[in-house]
């Protein structure tokens, strides 16, 4: 029997680019006791540097419409995407401390029947992981031990800050997504650049490719120089596809060689359960087969 019942919120990225996350999740969640409830008519969530940066307005109305959906079903949503975590959380933040902005968006919603009135929360996958099934679970829950294998921890900027209105976890030191790998029996190596945004966040890669490129590869840098990880883990899918298009881009303008495997964590998860890699873990960018291989032979 589920213990917990979340409203899945996709996001636009997962289901259109990396399904395979979405597989892992859908697969490794009710294993841990948490339900997952499809959050049917959601639109973009709206991600920074769309609606946002245009129109507040629209940016909250779009907010309140996938909320409200949630309200409708009596479940709190629950997001993998860091993206999608902070702007549903932000705008739902801003319509329940400003009255006049959120009777603005409900006469707009009014329009498609919908309300939005507060009820439904809005919560991180890795919170949820952390706070609601914990770790002891987890690693009763897994048949295959990462031993010997070495992991980088990377959590994403927009599920730590603001922190009043975001954090649950430490927005300076963030520890929850490494508690979580090394549930699987993995190593997290430290590193000086670990707290680094990956450079891909809040549209910075589209308005300052060339700068984001560098600042990305300084992380890089510092994992290849100071570590011997064998792969990062990432609890976005942002991060993730950023991790993966810049090493490749990196390695193709000639500036160093880049390779290391990138997954999201219920990826890693899905893998030590046992679940098929090519429903899990089958797309990617940067070659993955080798550390799937070791990860299933160990």
């Amino acid at each position: 029997m589920p213990v917990f019942k979340y409203g899945f919120f996709l996001g636009c990225n997962i289901p259109a680019i990396r399904p395979d996350v979405e597989q892992a999740i859908r697969k490794t969640m009710p294993k841990l006791g948490v339900e997952l409830v499809d959050v049917k008519g959601s639109a973009c969530c709206p991600a920074f540097g769309t609606y946002p940066s245009a129109d507040e307005y629209a940016a909250l109305a779009i907010n309140a419409w996938n909320i409200s959906i949630a309200e409708e079903i009596g479940v709190d949503i629950m997001v993998e995407c860091g993206s999608c975590y902070s702007s549903l959380k932000l705008g739902r933040d801003c319509l329940l401390r400003d009255e006049e902005k959120r009777k603005k968006v409900n006469e707009m919603l009014k329009v498609a029947g919908k309300k939005f009135e507060g009820k439904s929360d809005v919560r991180h996958i890795i919170d949820v992981l952390y706070n609601d099934v914990g770790t002891e679970k987890i690693s009763r829950s897994i048949n295959i031990k990462l031993d010997g294998i070495k992991v980088i921890a990377h959590s994403p900027c927009h599920m730590l800050r603001p922190s009043n209105v975001l954090g649950f976890d430490n927005p300076e030191r963030p520890y929850m997504l490494r508690e979580l790998i090394e549930a699987l029996g993995a190593e997290v190596p430290r590193y000086s650049r670990e707290f680094q945004c990956c450079g891909g966040a809040g549209g910075f890669k589209r308005r300052a490719h060339i700068e984001a490129v560098e600042y990305t590869k300084k992380k890089l840098d510092a994992i290849k120089e100071e570590t011997d990880a064998d792969l990062i883990v990432v609890s976005c899918i942002t991060c993730l596809l950023h991790f993966d298009e810049i090493q490749k881009e990196l390695t193709e303008k000639g500036k160093g060689n880049y390779s290391i495997p990138v997954f999201d964590y219920n990826q890693l998860l899905a893998l030590c359960m046992g679940f098929d890699p090519k429903e899990v873990a089958a797309i990617s960018i940067i070659p993955r087969d080798e550390i799937i291989e070791r990860i299933i032979k160990s």
